[in-house]
């Protein structure tokens, strides 16, 4: 079996003394799997994500990317941050550059790559989900959904090792979330390793290699998507699923 890509051991993650944000965490992704976290809002999925991305620090415990740990490698943040790409759900663009200069500003400015590779390669992409007429618009001119997958790309653009997804859907209406989920079914079935916080159960479901349900900042059960969606093994995970269904009012 191959080796996991990224390794979290007894992660602790706090703000003070009172707020115990994640506690004792440990996880591991191999290279093209999809890990799909779920959980109560507030439990600590997203400050996760952060952390596995190096936008917080942690208290204690050991972080490794391909065998290298984060902390022998303090000094070179930026480059675990192109390793380990994320998507947020408030897209980020910049509202006066138009989409292609969004999408080249960081291979060109933070890897020093050349312009008509990177335009050559933003092109490629941008049509991959559908967007490659939209190039020359600006940020304001795209729906949500739009403005979602080009944040994609954005993060595609800089080859990361790792995708992590922070909710990517929660700000969107309905018709806008099935076409960025797609974008994402996509990812998933050409390899990309990929890390996904996530509140769209059916979609989760779809999309997972495994499933991490986490609860109060600690990680309560991991399992095949089939068996977590069928029947969870914890009593927990069992009541936040029986949430998201609801009897009929009127018979």
């Amino acid at each position: 079996m191959s080796e996991p890509i990224l390794e979290v051991e007894h992660l602790r993650k706090s703000y003070n003394k009172d707020l115990v944000v994640l506690k004792d965490i440990s996880f591991s992704i191999k290279k093209g799997e999809v890990v799909v976290i779920v959980g109560p809002s507030g439990c600590g999925k997203s400050t996760f994500l952060r952390c596995l991305n190096r936008l917080e620090e942690i208290d204690s415990g050991t972080m490794k990317l391909q065998g290298v740990s984060y902390e022998k490698e303090k000094k070179k943040v930026h480059e675990f941050r192109e390793k380990v790409g994320m998507v947020f759900q408030s897209y980020d663009l910049f509202p006066n550059m138009t989409i292609m200069k969004n999408l080249l500003l960081a291979p060109l400015k933070v890897q020093k790559r050349k312009k008509e590779e990177v335009m050559k390669e933003a092109e490629q992409l941008l049509d991959r989900v559908g967007l490659l007429d939209k190039k020359d618009a600006y940020p304001r001119q795209l729906s949500g959904g739009q403005k979602q997958r080009v944040a994609i790309v954005r993060a595609l653009l800089m080859h990361p090792e790792v995708l992590l997804l922070d909710e990517i859907t929660a700000a969107l209406d309905p018709e806008m979330v099935r076409e960025v989920l797609q974008v994402v079914l996509e990812l998933a079935k050409s390899g990309m390793t990929m890390v996904i916080v996530t509140h769209e159960m059916e979609f989760a479901r779809a999309v997972a290699d495994r499933v991490i349900f986490i609860d109060r900042g600690e990680i309560v059960e991991e399992n095949t998507p089939d068996k977590f969606f069928t029947n969870p093994d914890s009593d927990r995970a069992k009541q936040f699923l029986n949430s998201f269904h609801y009897e009929t009012v009127h018979e």
